[in-house]
């Protein structure tokens, strides 16, 4: 299962955090992995990593804005969003791939093998 929080409205250009629980898996043995959707589009990829190495990866778009990290000790993938733009508002899922996934394979929605309820990210401009 797992369970987003940390959503929220904020201004262009400030900051946010989204953190991610996972229970009913062996956290480092999964890629994790933050979607977006927006009103009216696909569901898009934003960021990924492997929990048990180091492959982090990012969609071009916030590159540079968002880090995703983890905390293994409490089984919990997190998204720092930075600099936020009218354009990065939608719902944020998590998500993860399916068992001895990597970040690199949830570089897509068909990757994904489980999805968080979503938390609304709504930034004014």
């Amino acid at each position: 299962q797992l369970v987003e929080s940390g959503g929220g409205l904020v201004q262009a250009g400030d900051s946010l955090s989204l953190s991610c629980a996972a229970t009913g898996l062996t956290f480092s043995n999964y890629g994790m992995g933050w979607f977006r959707q927006a009103p009216g589009k696909e569901r898009e990829f934003v960021a990924s990593r492997s929990m048990a190495s180091d492959g982090i990866y990012y969609s071009d778009s916030v590159k540079g804005r968002f880090t995703i990290s983890r905390d293994s000790a409490k089984n919990t993938v997190l998204l720092q969003m930075n600099s936020l733009k009218p354009e990065d508002m939608g719902v944020y899922f998590c998500a993860a791939g399916g068992p001895f996934s990597t970040g690199w394979s949830l570089q897509s929605v068909a990757g994904a093998d489980s999805w968080g309820q979503g938390t609304l990210v709504t930034v004014s401009s």
